[in-house]
């Protein structure tokens, strides 16, 4: 009898909101953009999903509704039409790009004197970012 094995949970992300990412497949491929926020997994086994600006965008057609708010006496109308909402992609679908070298590149860690570990360009090796800098 095989048991069943659960799925490994990932670590934290290395892609953080600001960070400019191209995307790897999809109809977005070969883009770049700015990361404006990474979603957490809503179930145990999916991936990250990133929103990057501009990118993976979904028309909504929406009707015009009255909207009301407790202190308004009148509706006021919600405006209706197409509205297009960026949407994630999962973070295995975009890549890191360095912001010295301009290549989309993986994720290096290197360890400064002070002890703080950094994210670090794999072509250049120049530090992405300094942590709470």
């Amino acid at each position: 009898m095989a048991h069943a094995v659960a799925p490994r949970l990932t670590k934290v992300p290395e892609i953080r909101a600001g960070d400019t990412v191209v995307v790897l497949a999809g109809k977005d491929a070969g883009k770049r953009g700015e990361v404006k926020r990474v979603e957490r997994p809503a179930l145990v086994g999916q991936p990250y999903r990133v929103v990057v600006e501009g990118l993976n965008l979904a028309k909504r057609h929406t009707k015009p509704r009255p909207k009301m708010n407790q202190n308004d006496r009148t509706p006021q109308m919600q405006q209706g039409g197409i509205i297009e909402k960026p949407m994630g992609v999962p973070i295995g679908r975009v890549m890191l790009v360095c912001p010295r070298c301009d290549h989309p590149t993986r994720i290096r860690h290197l360890q400064l004197e002070t002890g703080a570990r950094v994210r670090a360009c794999g072509h250049c090796g120049q530090a992405v970012e300094v942590k709470g800098a």
